[in-house]
């Protein structure tokens, strides 16, 4: 049997004892009081945050993908990350992805035994056909989740590039990875819960490096989420106001703008400020790597 007791994660909050006996507001202080807590822990670790964003932003311009893995709620958590990027950044879901193990029925419900697998991992990379480019993103609080140690280590075997986010200092995981970020939050306020502040941590981190590789590869122009897809009548209003609020024009205006850019805010933008049709606006931004910036500089030289 594997003992845990050592970790960090695993100790008892002294601050929180008494949670069981407080009132309700003072429970939630408690808790909120833990909370405060998760931003400083992320802010000793930004470096290494960085370093991940450039280090997948270079692959990822290649072709490579992004890939989540983890068991129950971590592995839930790289699944969340992974499929909000398609909607917020017009992102194939072939190119970033969450593997959870036990395939897809441990989103809903769990799946025991799946996390100490570690052949389950490595079947479940392989069936994705992993390469030098892509990035593999493991996630565990305990930093010891077999199934996601096998899949690090398959990473690097491939010459992927390996990632692990944890709330262990001393873990496997850490030594395994190409960037370990150890998130310490400390104990949790219910002894071993880590889905409160390791997972709120690990949320925001995945968050960051996330939106970071999409700033970095061209998805954001200012801080506008220009490749967002319009596939509702929110995100339609939200592409409209856009497009409105960055060239100062009319509602009625942008309206136009989104119709004759075939719904693209990206390519509406260079149409505006080069002062180009459609066609040329998207040789323009294939040519300059997606990048919205660029595309409307290189117009702007002809």
């Amino acid at each position: 049997m594997v003992k845990t007791g050592k970790l960090i994660t695993e100790q008892v909050n002294e601050n929180t004892k008494n949670i069981d006996k407080v009132s309700t507001v003072e429970m939630l202080q408690l808790i909120n009081n833990e909370d405060k807590k998760i931003a400083e822990a992320i802010e000793k670790v930004i470096f290494k945050i960085a370093e991940a964003v450039d280090c997948i932003t270079t692959r990822y311009i290649k072709g490579g993908r992004i890939i989540y893995l983890g068991a129950g709620s971590s592995g839930r958590l790289g699944v969340l990350d992974a499929v909000e990027l398609t909607p917020t950044y017009n992102v194939s879901p072939d190119r970033v992805f969450g593997i959870i193990a036990g395939g897809s029925d441990a989103m809903y419900r769990a799946i025991e035994g799946a996390e100490d697998s570690k052949e389950l991992a490595k079947e479940d990379l392989k069936k994705h056909n992993l390469t030098v480019n892509d990035t593999v993103i493991g996630i565990a609080a305990s930093g010891r989740t077999p199934y996601t140690i096998a899949g690090l280590e398959y990473a690097n075997e491939i010459g992927a590039l390996s990632i692990a986010i944890t709330s262990n200092e001393n873990c496997k995981m850490n030594e395994i990875a190409q960037i370990p970020i150890p998130i310490i939050v400390g104990p949790e306020a219910i002894t071993g819960s880590t889905r409160m502040k390791s997972g709120t941590s690990h949320k925001m981190v995945l968050n960051m490096i996330s939106t970071g590789v999409m700033i970095k590869t061209g998805k954001v122009y200012q801080n506008y989420m220009i490749n967002v897809l319009a596939t509702n009548e929110k995100l339609v209003d939200r592409s409209i106001r856009i497009l409105s609020n960055i060239t100062n024009l009319s509602e009625q205006e942008a309206i136009s703008l989104f119709e004759k850019s075939e719904q693209n805010v990206a390519l509406g933008l260079i149409m505006h400020e080069a002062n180009t049709n459609l066609t040329v606006s998207k040789q323009a931004l294939s040519d300059n790597d997606n990048s919205v910036y660029k595309a409307i500089e290189s117009l702007k030289k002809i």
